[in-house]
């Protein structure tokens, strides 16, 4: 038999049930446990744990529903699949990045379990998180904490097992990476756009104080507008914002969309065709806000399927996505 000589113990963050499988299911994950061979027995496991033998009982149902293990009468229950562990370490949650992940588990087989979590851009927890987990995961997938410099805790990460995401303005060689250019990529999609725009007296990139985008947007547009000789402003005062005819607005935080819209309606206003709005990251509902907003966006669906591929074929990846225009009526 197999098992830990440590005195294993669960905490409340999750059910018993939950952890236990997913303590087992980690034990295939780093082949305590190989295809064919048998797990401890419900009574076994009960002691070992410190759970009753329900609790057992339910956990081999779970990993018998992940398609990890099976029974046959006088063999008990034994290891029918390696399980893959993958932590999805992402930012904060945004419709954008629900498309990440349904396309990067939609991509997975059922033996590949993944757990995501979100830093929320809180420095301490994203290291707590990632400190937390060395050795959990035979993949991790990080959406890094700052876009300017490589986080010292992802040195503990073997660099093969290890998929940066979305930030990556910073040295990264020796890792494999799929982000987004927040400064080149987003001048020539504005470039792009650079006819519709003429159509309006000034542009106003909306750019609040607490916002986690990266400052080097700001040149990149104010280059932008000297170079095709737009009047520009870089706005920090949200809350206060009053939408003005003739104005074409850049907005990154969906909350800040539909301030643009609302605003604009209080004072009398109709988007596209009185005021412009441009949107950075396109979800689903900007095609359906009034007649639809035009967004910059990197195509999410794809980052997922490319992360699900590196999980899947352990080959390395580099590549920055382009930044697409998706043209609708509110330019």
């Amino acid at each position: 038999m197999k098992r830990t000589d440590k005195k294993a113990t669960f905490g409340q963050q999750a059910s018993k049930v939950t952890q236990l499988a997913d303590a087992l299911s980690q034990a295939i994950s780093r082949k305590e446990f190989l295809e064919g061979d048998s797990l401890p027995s419900i009574n076994q496991l009960s002691a070992q744990y410190g759970v009753s033998r329900d609790t057992v009982f339910k956990a081999f149902l779970d990993l018998r529903e992940r398609g990890l293990i099976d029974s046959t009468p006088g063999k008990g229950y034994y290891v029918t699949s390696q399980v893959t562990n993958v932590l999805l370490l992402l930012d904060q949650y945004t419709p954008f990045k629900e498309a990440l992940y349904n396309s990067f588990v939609r991509h997975l087989p059922i033996n590949y379990k993944v757990d995501l979590l979100f830093h929320q851009y809180n420095e301490r927890l994203f290291n707590t998180i990632l400190r937390e987990s060395i050795g959990k995961y035979n993949k991790y997938i990080v959406m890094n904490f700052d876009n300017e410099k490589f986080s010292t805790v992802l040195n503990k990460i073997n660099p093969s097992r290890l998929l940066l995401l979305d930030f990556g303005k910073f040295e990264k060689e020796k890792y494999s990476y799929i982000c987004q250019d927040f400064d080149e990529s987003f001048f020539q999609a504005l470039n792009q756009l650079k006819e519709k725009l003429k159509n309006y007296r000034q542009l106003v990139f909306l750019f609040p104080k607490s916002l986690k985008h990266p400052q080097s947007s700001k040149v990149y547009f104010t280059r932008f507008c000297q170079e095709q000789g737009f009047l520009c402003e870089i706005q920090e005062d949200i809350e206060n914002l009053i939408v003005r005819k003739g104005v074409a607005y850049i907005a990154i935080k969906q909350q800040d969309v539909v301030k643009v819209v609302k605003q604009g309606r209080l004072e009398g206003l109709k988007c596209g065709k009185d005021f412009g709005l441009l949107a950075y990251n396109d979800i689903p509902s900007y095609e359906v806000i009034d007649e639809g907003i035009t967004s910059l966006s990197i195509d999410w669906e794809k980052m997922g399927n490319e992360a699900a591929n590196f999980v899947l074929n352990n080959v390395p990846v580099q590549k920055f996505l382009p930044t697409e225009v998706r043209l609708r009526k509110s330019l």
